[in-house]
């Protein structure tokens, strides 16, 4: 389906987002990094809303399997690849990306539905917390909390140079439906310009946030960390691949930088820990009403 759709300007949500950082140098960083306050105040009340509910056996003892529905929305300036049109071999091997990426949580992806849409102003300009990101998901999301909305753009504005992507978590999902999903750059799916961030581990971190983890660096040294005890405490973003790197000597373990949920290479990522498929377990139980 191809729609081409005016760009209206309206007053933008406030979105709670983690954007996933290109370079070291700072040319783009977290869309909305929270606090460690902040992180008390949702896991506080991540802890009251799972006390509230009764949890499955299998959510503490073991895990079956899920299927998450994909809706993927490409947004694009022209109808070249430079443009953000995307061929369709290029979005089935990213959900083949996803799928092998998920392996061992439990959790498998369906492409249901592209949507193909024509919208400069979209496609320069989105970004958290802009009006014309909120434009685009106010016009396109689709489904309930468990089905995962994707969208392509360029980040190609002085505001959002160097982004990757960003995502909600599924603790916004009540307050602000509208804004649920995962945003990235268009150049970052398998085979894409964005190397060395091309092999389609961009909408692995980002969907990680959407399933409720945090960057392995979240709170840096300090605990309460990303709130998942098997990752090392790392105390800033790791970039390339420094094998060994140990930024927090203190605490056990060398830097996670291998993990999904760190900001390294895309050849240099593989795993989540067990302790982080027991969170976004949890997470999408009590959110999303995925049960595992």
């Amino acid at each position: 389906m191809i729609l081409r759709l005016p760009v209206v300007l309206i007053a933008f949500l406030s979105l709670v987002t983690f954007a996933f950082g290109a370079t070291p140098n700072g040319v783009h960083k977290c869309g909305s990094h929270l606090t460690v306050d902040e992180m008390i105040t949702k896991e506080t009340k991540f802890a009251d809303d799972l006390s509230k509910i009764k949890t499955p056996t299998r959510i503490t003892s073991g895990f079956s399997n899920h299927t998450i529905l994909v809706y993927f929305n490409v947004i694009y300036a022209s109808m070249e690849l430079s443009g953000g049109y995307i061929p369709d071999q290029q979005i089935k091997d990213q959900i083949k990306v996803l799928n092998n990426d998920y392996w061992g949580t439990g959790l498998r992806f369906e492409l249901l539905n592209v949507t193909r849409v024509e919208n400069s102003g979209w496609f320069y300009d989105v970004g958290p917390e802009t009006p014309e990101q909120t434009d685009m998901k106010e016009h396109l999301r689709t489904g309930g909390p468990d089905v995962l909305n994707i969208y392509t753009v360029s980040f190609n504005n002085s505001a959002t140079e160097g982004l990757l992507g960003y995502a909600t978590f599924p603790a916004d999902y009540s307050d602000k439906p509208k804004d649920d999903g995962v945003v990235v750059n268009f150049a970052t799916l398998p085979g894409g310009t964005a190397a060395p961030a091309n092999l389609g581990r961009t909408m692995t971190h980002e969907t990680g946030h959407w399933v409720g983890l945090y960057h392995t660096f979240q709170g840096g040294c300090d605990p309460p960390d990303d709130y998942v005890d098997d990752t090392p405490a790392e105390a800033e973003p790791a970039y390339g691949c420094p094998v060994g790197r140990n930024t927090c000597p203190s605490r056990p373990g060398v830097d996670p930088i291998h993990n999904f949920m760190d900001y390294t290479d895309d050849s240099c990522m593989n795993n989540f820990t067990p302790g982080q498929v027991d969170r976004l377990r949890h997470q999408i139980y009590t959110y999303r009403n995925i049960s595992l």
